[in-house]
């Protein structure tokens, strides 16, 4: 590490100092970092030459530059809709979460004791949606709509055909009214699986059962308000099931989809004060019926107790996730957009009901002026029945004459071939409408006269809203400044994130997340540009994407990056695209083996039968590596229709393996190609390469090694490089290069978070980057080097090192009945979140320090862990109870210790304040005791009602 600067980033970013560097050594038993990474990464694959990335800027330097890079982006007025939309986000909401460490540094709430605050968030969203859309059921956020639509079409094809196995119904009707975006990603998702689309006007289509489901638009893509019910019906009659693809906005004056016939209904949450962000990351939504939430895809909160039977809120039937499900696992859906979701609820509980009402009302009467005044132009609108989008017939001369003179009066509308489509959004006023109508007299040479004002919806009687929604308290008692202010920080409050301790969950990388790399995400210039606004208008993003697919190209060694995949199961869902799209290509459509380890994540199975390939297990050997050996004997049976080995690198045990050469070349010799998944990348970087081990196309997790936060569940970003075979196969899009094949609805994904990333290279530089895995690598060793005369390492690579990360073996300690749930509440005592439990051997905890963290943090979390070792060994000895004790009851509240009762045998000293640090500010509280998982699966209930009405006397 270079000595300590101000103006170094990665003396900002990298934990530990010299001093400390030298302290370290000297305890993991190495005379220099380099013999450790000598040890640790075989030199077979290390690479010989530094990473030819620029060279690195100070943070006051990249905060100039990225000014200058922002201001090539050019704001012009935009009525573009398609499904993104100028939004105020309330600077309440904006400054004390989007830009708030407490917020955007927690991890996905799987520790519920430490997360009620977030959890609660994303309920007041569930609740949100569900009211809505009119449905029972509601998730706590999907990727973006057009993803959302495609796990529809999942869902409802696994219900249909459930009972038609041996004859499944394989169509699926898209009305031509969606959205393009996500009638290009559903046709994506349909490729592999088979399923033939049908597109045409929902109006005239005849439905028989050979359907299988249904997708509309409400409003549609022309801005129409269609009546679906008879539809609904006639598609129920034939066994469909409808999706519905709604705007989340209309619904405060348009009927509940769920009132008229919708199975599932779907959409983005973005115009809820999210910014456009140049297509992301917004949170989209998903609400179904109550009979489908074994099936319904992402995580759901639910409400539950705790074990003194007082209301707790956790994520509700885990068992549906691909974590547990894997190869039978409905969709690979992991990292979502819980920061967004957070962030659109809470502006629904800052207007609540009647400020959606008001905001909506306004939207719909602009449009109805400016609509009325253009057909008194002479206009002809496509639609009549509308709510904030227009549509205009017109002629290829006028049109091209609008185009002309929208653009010299800096505005953009959305063509068609013969129409324009304008949008109106929440932040337009009569001023815009004046505008437009003034772009038009131009144009076409009418003069506008505008109309008087509209009191009356334009949109028929049946579908005006009838049904209430958002009645619950939270939704009314937060709309002052003070109060919202104060509710959003007493919810973070509840919440450990990084701004308390080291989160060290392996697999995970919870590493800094600066607040340099984050401010420019925050710029105008970058927040309010719409996805689709004419290229030429967002040269300062081009240049951005340019030169972060040439840095990451540079690092994974290949050639060719999509930034589109806009989470890692996206990513691995579109390297494993491009394999297949790569046999088919050389006339292989026969190959459909997927190869993967058995300690793989569970996401790998998952998107390998997205993809429509079978799944075969590699075993892995008692060192925890894969058996080359069983890949020998599995590589030969399925050698005419093998498609492709899923490795991630180092292993998910920790560990770098030295036959991974071997590996990549046997699956190359039997017509294979090699997907590296990139969660374990942060071991990597300038030290080896995906294509140096010899994988062909890899995904990073641009939120775990490129430093994009983890905001509680989401956003990430998944981008995937891969070589010459792969490139002319990697995912399109219709507003970029025409090109099919899309995987997310914006173009470059959720663009601007790219912006963090893309600081996090600019400000390290090759030999930052480089020392950031060198670092991670240094940390785990150390804390390895401390715990393994205590706690059983389960493994480690031929040299007795691990990598990046390393796995605690706790199931010796089954006979005590101490298990890793545990050890795991029982370090929320401690101060700290819990490592990754049981994966990828149940029974263990895996630890991943990063390079973040300084020497004081991990000697701490090594006390905390030797401290509870100490109180495992008393169990065993007999000097603490066997049932009652002070792991079994972990983790301890305020309220319990504080208690005038105490029916414990331990000290509240020995639950609250077992080791010195806790008493010098590091004491973190949880909220509730331990969460009772089971009661909250059997009394599921995931919106919320008041707390009287769920409270039985099983917990009394």
């Amino acid at each position: 590490m270079a000595t300590f600067s101000t103006r170094s980033f990665a003396s900002r970013h990298l934990g530990i100092n010299n001093k400390e560097l030298s302290m370290m050594l000297d305890e993991i038993g190495v005379n220099s970092l380099d013999q450790l990474i000598d040890e640790t990464v075989p030199q077979t694959i290390k690479l010989n030459q530094d990473l030819d990335l620029s060279p690195a800027l100070s943070e006051f330097e990249y905060l100039n530059n990225i000014k200058q890079i922002a201001a090539k982006n050019v704001l012009y007025k935009n009525f573009i809709g398609q499904g993104y939309y100028g939004t105020i986000t309330p600077s309440v909401i904006l400054r004390n979460i989007f830009e708030n460490p407490g917020w955007y540094t927690q991890y996905t709430p799987y520790q519920a004791e430490i997360a009620q605050g977030r959890l609660e968030a994303l309920l007041n969203f569930q609740t949100m949606v569900a009211d809505l859309t009119g449905m029972p059921l509601a998730n706590a956020s999907l990727l973006d709509e057009a993803t959302a639509a495609a796990e529809a079409m999942s869902m409802f094809y696994g219900i249909v055909n459930k009972k038609r196995k041996k004859n499944p119904a394989k169509k699926i009707f898209i009305d031509q009214g969606v959205l393009q975006q996500t009638i290009d990603v559903v046709t994506t998702r349909a490729y592999p699986l088979d399923l033939e689309i049908v597109i045409g006007d929902w109006k005239t289509i005849v439905l028989d059962d050979t359907f299988f489901a249904a997708l509309l638009q409400y409003p549609n893509t022309y801005g129409a308000v269609e009546d679906y019910r008879g539809f609904c019906q006639s598609a129920h009659n034939h066994g469909l099931l409808v999706g519905v693809s709604a705007d989340i906005l209309s619904l405060s004056l348009l009927e509940a989809p769920g009132k008229w016939g919708a199975d599932a209904v779907y959409g983005t949450t973005q115009r809820l004060g999210i910014p456009m962000g140049f297509g992301g990351p917004h949170a989209a939504y998903f609400a179904t019926k109550e009979d489908y939430k074994r099936q319904i895809p992402g995580r759901v909160i639910g409400i539950s107790v705790d074990r003194h039977g007082n209301p707790a809120l956790r994520m509700a039937l885990q068992t549906r996730e691909q974590h547990i499900k894997r190869e039978k696992a409905t969709s690979n859906i992991c990292t979502a957009q819980a920061l967004l979701a957070i962030m659109a609820g809470m502006y629904a509980c800052y207007h609540g009901k009647d400020g959606l009402i008001e905001i909506a009302t306004r939207i719909h009467r602009y449009a109805q002026l400016l609509a009325t005044t253009l057909i008194k132009m002479g206009a002809t609108l496509r639609e009549d029945s509308f709510f904030d989008t227009i549509t205009v017939q017109l002629d290829t001369d006028s049109l091209e004459n609008l185009k002309k003179t929208a653009l010299s009066h800096e505005t953009n509308f959305h063509y068609g071939q013969d129409y324009v489509s304008i949008s109106i959004d929440e932040t337009h006023d009569e001023k815009d409408i004046q505008h437009v109508l003034e772009i038009f007299t131009k144009a076409l040479g009418k003069e506008s006269q505008v109309a008087e004002e509209i009191t009356t919806l334009q949109v028929p009687p049946q579908l005006q809203r009838s049904t209430d929604f958002m009645s619950h308290p939270v939704f009314s008692q937060h709309r002052t400044e003070t109060k919202m202010m104060r509710y959003i920080k007493s919810l973070e409050n509840k919440d450990l994130s990084l701004v308390h301790a080291m989160i060290a969950l392996g697999s995970c990388t919870m590493k800094l997340n600066a607040a340099t790399e984050l401010m420019p995400v925050s710029f105008a210039e970058f927040g309010a540009l719409h996805p689709f606004a004419p290229l030429d208008q967002c040269q300062g993003y081009l240049q951005v994407f340019k030169e972060l697919e040439e840095d990451l190209c540079k690092i994974t060694g290949f050639t060719a990056c999509s930034l589109q995949p806009n989470s890692g199961a996206q990513g691995e869902f579109s390297g494993l695209l491009v394999i297949k799209a790569y046999h088919e290509n050389n006339g292989d459509h026969h190959r459909n083996i997927a190869l993967i380890p058995s300690s793989a994540h569970g996401t790998n199975p998952a998107s390998a039968v997205m993809m429509g390939m079978k799944v075969v297990i590699v075993k892995c050997d008692e060192a925890g590596n894969i058996d080359v050996d069983d890949l020998k004997e599995k590589v030969t049976v399925h050698s005419d229709n093998l498609a492709a080995l899923m490795v991630t690198y180092p292993s998910t045990h920790g560990v770098f393996e030295t036959a991974i050469q071997e590996i990549c070349n046997l699956v190359h010799k039997h017509g294979g190609m090699v997907y590296m998944d990139g969660a374990n990348m942060n071991a990597q970087v300038g030290l080896t390469s995906p294509a140096r081990i010899g994988a062909d196309v890899c995904h990073l997790n641009l939120h775990k090694t490129f430093a994009i936060p983890h905001g509680g569940g989401g956003p990430g970003m998944g981008p995937i490089c891969c070589n010459d075979k792969l490139k002319p196969f990697l995912p399109g899009h219709f507003h970029k290069d025409n090109a099919n094949r899309a995987v997310s609805a914006a173009p470059w994904g959720s663009a601007s978070i790219l912006l963090i990333s893309y600081a996090y290279i600019k400000m390290l530089g090759a030999q930052g980057v480089t020392d950031a895995s060198r670092y991670a690598i240094l940390n785990a060793n150390y804390i390895k080097s401390k715990l393994e005369n205590d706690f059983s390492v389960l493994y480690v690579g031929e040299n007795g090192r691990s990598a990046h990360e390393l796995i605690i073996d706790l199931r010796m300690y089954k006979p005590l009945n101490i298990g890793s749930e545990d050890v795991a509440k029982r370090l929320i005592d401690y101060g700290f979140h819990a490592p990754t439990m049981s994966f990828p051997v149940p029974g263990t905890i895996m630890i991943e320090p990063t390079e973040s963290e300084d020497k004081d943090e991990l000697d701490h979390f090594c006390d905390a862990m030797l401290s509870i070792k100490k109180e495992i060994d008393a169990i065993a000895t007999g000097d603490a109870p066997a049932e009652n004790n002070v792991l079994s009851n972990a983790p301890h509240t305020m309220a319990e210790i504080c208690s005038d009762q105490w029916h414990y045998e331990y000290t509240r000293e020995q639950a609250a304040f077992p080791i010195a640090y806790l008493k010098e500010g590091k004491k973190f509280w949880p909220t509730v005791a331990r969460v009772d998982n089971a009661y909250g699966d059997r009394n599921l209930v995931c919106t919320c009602p008041p707390i009287e009405s769920y409270m039985t006397d099983e917990v009394s």
